[in-house]
């Protein structure tokens, strides 16, 4: 839900107390079926293995797991082993974020939930107060989190000129969901007297100047000075660290570029220490919307960092009524929202990508976008697939290349159905539905609301179950948070519905605890071709897993809002809290 050059949001809770206790690591000399490996038991091990859904013990060698127990499978040449006082499941995986993005909004303007112009300019010079360096011509001020709900209007460069202290400053500052960016009166007078409109995006003009949308961003992500290798490697350190702390141990970056590609490869190579976090990435073209493949596929050994997927961008966003509606908007009934690109050229590019092997993601969310992603899905399976005039020949051909949409969030009830025959996988963020709740009936309507809006319960049956995610820095990197809205239709935020409604919103739509947590895991992990190797504990698989407190399936579902993980361990080595070994 953005794009890859611009900053985005994250917010965490608190770091979480250092553990009393690490998992207790013995090596018996008569253990020589696993040689240098070793054994952890815990209270509770939720395996997510359907031959074995749950366990007390388990090995690590290599960091993969060996074998795994239940207390009464305990080996008798074993010595006995004290268990730790945990509770354990399987590393979460965020089906959907943006690494770099997000590392670099650690050290950016934190405008969520701003409540009007005056909180966005005492915010920002909060900021330059720390920061006296920015908004210079070489370092600009950046920012994401805004609302123009919350202002009764988009907002203007004059706007952010009314503060005498931020007057001359270069500011940039992406809407809450990151298709429109609002600049200041100094970066304007980069641009030309009177920039032309560009395809597929919208320069605001009134109230007046200063927010670029969709394609239009990029007249001034042009002229915005980029960070250098340096900067962005600590980014991704830092964001890794906090993705680390809730509980997520890999992540689908949605939508990188070769150069940051190549940093990554750099990283994962040389900064094993800190490179904490199985990254699945989906490349983006420089010039989106391409074929630029020439070889751009990583795939390692220890599946650390991989590449083998690309993102695709149909539409805008729909807060911003830049989703490409099939019928007008409700509250704008003179838009249907805007192609980012249009159907035909969708349909060859997905083709192109296809040809070239590569699993194919497009960014839909309204359900006109998500139509045409369908249809250039479709035909690209009738294209790789000899046998393809029967379904069931289609859905197999699906199984091998998993294409998927990313946000699916508008959907016709025709196109589910389609969905659901050709196995197309959703890919889900439940905390957007949460978040857009306050004006998705009026963008809507109540007959596309309730028929077409932020399914999750109905596309359980298609492909492997939606693949669950955040959208992190646009929403909380917080699994948990995720979790919580998928089972209560309800803000992670405040634990209410519409309109501080004690009801979930659209409750017919949410998921059991189970499913939720498979989106997590098991779907996240299928929708990487990483199925029996990660979201689950069992013999051959990455040796990740994340300790709580307390069984999570016994937790009351409102502890999820402000649970804490106790550790974090990604291929058999602890990752939070650090220092513990």
């Amino acid at each position: 839900m953005f794009s890859t050059p611009l900053l985005r949001w994250g917010s965490l809770f608190p770091v979480a107390a250092v553990a009393l206790a690490v998992a207790l690591r013995l090596q018996s000399p008569a253990d020589t079926s696993e040689p240098h490996s070793a054994r952890y038991c815990y209270k509770h091990i939720r395996t997510h293995d359907k031959t074995r859904p749950r366990a007390e013990c388990f090995s690590v060698q290599d960091g993969k797991f060996g074998r795994v127990w239940t207390e009464d499978q305990w080996p008798a040449e074993f010595p006995d082993i004290e268990t730790t006082d945990g509770y354990v499941i399987p590393g979460l995986w965020d089906g959907h974020g943006h690494l770099l993005q997000y590392g670099q909004f650690l050290h950016s303007v934190d405008l969520f939930g701003s409540k009007s112009l005056a909180d966005v300019r005492r915010r920002v010079k909060a900021y330059r107060e720390t920061n006296p360096k920015a908004g210079k011509r070489r370092h600009w001020i950046r920012g994401v989190g805004w609302d123009q709900a919350a202002f009764g209007r988009m907002p203007t460069a004059a706007d952010l000129k009314e503060d005498p202290l931020l007057d001359g400053l270069y500011i940039m500052l992406d809407r809450i969901d990151v298709h429109c960016t609002w600049v200041s009166q100094a970066v304007l007078d980069l641009l030309p007297d009177d920039p032309r409109d560009l395809p597929g995006g919208e320069i605001i003009r009134e109230p007046g100047m200063g927010v670029f949308c969709d394609n239009a961003m990029k007249l001034v992500v042009d002229k915005w000075p980029k960070p250098t290798d340096g900067d962005k490697a600590k980014a991704v350190k830092a964001a890794m660290a906090k993705l680390n702390e809730v509980g997520l141990v890999g992540m689908h970056d949605a939508g990188s570029t070769r150069d940051e590609h190549k940093l990554y490869a750099w990283m994962a190579d040389r900064d094993r220490e800190d490179w904490t976090v199985r990254v699945y990435a989906m490349l983006e073209c420089d010039k989106r919307n391409t074929f630029c493949s020439r070889r751009a596929k990583v795939e390692r050994e220890d599946d650390m960092f991989t590449v083998r997927s690309v993102k695709l961008f149909a539409d805008g966003a729909l807060g911003s009524w830049g989703s490409a509606m099939l019928e007008p908007y409700s509250d704008h009934n003179w838009t249907s929202g805007s192609l980012l690109i249009n159907a035909s050229d969708l349909t060859a590019v997905t083709k192109e990508w296809a040809e070239a092997g590569y699993q194919v993601n497009i960014h839909a969310i309204g359900d006109l976008a998500n139509r045409n992603a369908i249809d250039a899905f479709e035909a690209a399976l009738k294209q790789q697939c000899p046998d393809a005039a029967r379904p069931e020949a289609l859905a197999a051909c699906q199984h091998q290349r998993r294409f998927r949409i990313e946000h699916s969030q508008i959907i016709h009830p025709t196109d589910q159905r389609r969905m659901r025959t050709l196995g197309i996988i959703p890919s889900i963020q439940p905390t957007h539905a949460t978040s857009d709740m306050k004006y998705a009936l009026a963008r809507l309507g109540p007959e596309r609301t309730a028929k077409e809006a932020y399914r999750m319960h109905s596309l359980l049956d298609v492909g492997p179950g939606p693949i669950l995610g955040s959208d992190f820095p646009v929403e909380p990197p917080n699994p948990f948070h995720g979790i919580y809205a998928a089972v209560t239709r309800k803000s992670p935020a405040t634990g209410l519905g519409l309109n501080g409604s004690a009801e979930g919103w659209h409750a017919e739509e949410a998921l059991t605890l189970d499913a939720a947590l498979w989106g997590f895991t098991g779907a996240a992990a299928y929708g990487a071709f990483l199925e029996g190797r990660a979201g689950v504990i069992q013999e051959g698989a990455f040796a990740d897993w994340v300790v709580l407190d307390e069984p999570i399936e016994d937790m009351d579902i409102e502890q999820l809002r402000s649970l804490r993980v106790r550790e974090t361990w990604v291929a058999g080595k602890i990752v939070y809290p650090k220092g513990e070994d």
